[in-house]
């Protein structure tokens, strides 16, 4: 019973616990992604409310409003530092990206930069070379051992309080944004705009750790197999040119040339220009001269 106290209570507090989830082996903890496994069953309930094209537009605005914040600020900010910003808006697009449900920014940038460190060689967590398709996609999350936050990858971020707040208490912001969905619309936004939205958000996100290194072509040599994919970058807005952003993981922009569509980038040239963003990092010109 004490065991199963604890892994309950990492639901609601992703930091307790952590030493002994730290120790697990490789396996899968059905009563810890209990609630990750919630969220596609409710997608079910789709059945209920129904649908129309104004919740279908309200999916979509959700799953592009939080995208960007994955790609923009998990991905590009967090996890790789490609350009600065001010505490407040640091901490503003983390909630926004906390609302994704992908748990927290520290916990998602600290096993971004050890995938770039190992990428596709053993040692990196979700490579489906190593691991194959389904635990590279979606199963390496449900590990114990890839439950706790690894604070000595993201010191830099570790050092702000509201940060490892949002970071141990990740439940936090999706569950209150599914109540104020539903204060707003009812069940039907609740499931087309939280569940639906999130569910969908979640597998494209995660096509980049599967997919992109397993599909596309191979402008550089990176020494794994990340590839560039136009599709992946339209339902990613721009995290599709894995080979180039593997490449040269330091630029804010991942389509290098002009034709290489990157919504993200460009949303971040706008935030740029609002003075929310500054000094995105370019990418070098020999790149673009060995292309």
């Amino acid at each position: 019973m004490s065991s199963l106290l604890k892994k309950l209570a990492l639901w609601f507090d992703a930091g307790a616990t952590a030493e002994a989830a730290r120790a697990s082996t490789k396996r899968v903890d059905w009563v810890r992604v209990a609630p990750f496994v919630g969220v596609h069953l409710m997608c079910f309930g789709v059945i209920w409310v129904g649908w129309s094209a104004n919740l279908v537009a309200l999916a979509l605005g959700m799953y592009a409003l939080r995208m960007f914040a994955i790609t923009g600020f998990y991905h590009r900010y967090f996890s790789h530092r490609t350009f600065q910003t001010s505490r407040a808006a640091q901490f503003a697009f983390a909630v926004l990206g906390a609302s994704a449900a992908q748990r927290g920014p520290l916990w998602w940038a600290a096993h971004h930069r050890k995938h770039h460190r190992h990428s596709d060689t053993e040692l990196d967590v979700h490579s489906p070379k190593e691991h194959g398709f389904f635990w590279s996609h979606m199963g390496w999350i449900t590990s114990p051992a890839n439950f706790p936050t690894d604070f000595d990858e993201v010191r830099d971020l570790a050092k702000y309080p509201e940060l490892r707040f949002l970071d141990r208490f990740d439940i936090l912001v999706p569950v209150l944004l599914g109540y104020l969905l539903l204060l707003i619309g009812g069940w039907p936004f609740v499931i087309w705009g939280f569940f639906i939205s999130t569910v969908f958000l979640f597998h494209c996100t995660c096509f980049i750790n599967s997919l992109a290194h397993r599909i596309g072509s191979q402008r550089y040599d990176t020494h794994d197999e990340s590839g560039n994919s136009f599709a992946l970058a339209v339902i990613t807005l721009g995290e599709g040119w894995h080979n180039n952003h593997h490449k040269y993981p330091g630029a804010a922009r991942q389509g290098f040339f002009w034709w290489e569509l990157d919504i993200t980038y460009c949303g971040l040239v706008i935030l740029q220009k609002l003075r929310i963003v500054r000094d995105l990092r370019p990418v070098p010109e020999r790149l673009l001269r060995a292309a």
